[in-house]
């Protein structure tokens, strides 16, 4: 019986994030997921809920905010990166793949998003999940003229996998609303036309709050 293409992405997934102790020098798990938030950010959640309609419909606003998942990827820089280093800037940070193609569909979105809204204060984070043929994602976004997101990527896919445990991701796109004070606000499963002015309306709560 041929398998769905994510159960056969999932299998060699959960390979990599053994191997990714010795990548990210850690094993994947919920990381800080369990601890939670401060009021202010329960408050924020509460103010974003009504927001969650029209284009981002699918977004599930958490109802008591509790600190992002531990990750770690590759920056564009090349280095490793610690999703916790990025406290102070809300994010909306998105997990993809060159396979996915929803995930192919929503990144000129994504991109127009951060070329609005992007700043000091806020990051579309799209982190690309592709564990083979490495070269694949730079050329596809070159390809549809993608120049506002910063390129980051986890080639370990421990990403996905410690988001896959922690019950915050079935498949791709997946994408997390992160407050300034590392705080996950809210979880969209699959694609969003990011760039509509629903989206906006709430990407413009995030980075006030």
């Amino acid at each position: 019986m041929k398998l769905p293409r994510l159960a056969i992405f999932i299998a060699p997934l959960a390979l990599a994030a053994i191997a990714a102790g010795v990548f990210y020098g850690k094993a994947p798990g919920p990381g800080n997921s369990e601890v939670d938030c401060s009021p202010a950010s329960a408050a924020l959640a509460a103010r974003l809920a009504p927001l969650a309609k029209g284009e981002i419909a699918a977004l599930a606003v958490a109802k008591s905010p509790r600190l992002a998942p531990a990750l770690s990827f590759l920056g564009p820089d090349g280095a490793i990166h610690a999703l916790a280093d990025y406290k102070g800037r809300a994010l909306l940070l998105n997990l993809w793949a060159t396979w996915c193609a929803p995930c192919r569909a929503e990144m000129p979105a994504l991109d127009r998003l951060q070329a609005k809204a992007g700043d000091a204060q806020f990051e579309v984070m799209a982190v690309n999940v592709d564990t083979t043929r490495l070269d694949r994602p730079a050329s596809f976004l070159n390809e549809i003229g993608v120049k506002a997101l910063a390129r980051y990527a986890d080639p370990s896919g421990d990403s996905f996998e410690t988001l896959r445990l922690a019950g915050k991701a079935l498949g791709l796109p997946t994408t997390l609303m992160i407050d300034k004070r590392g705080c996950e606000i809210g979880v969209v499963a699959g694609p969003a036309n990011w760039d509509a002015p629903d989206a906006a309306a709430a990407v413009a709560e995030l980075k006030g709050g």
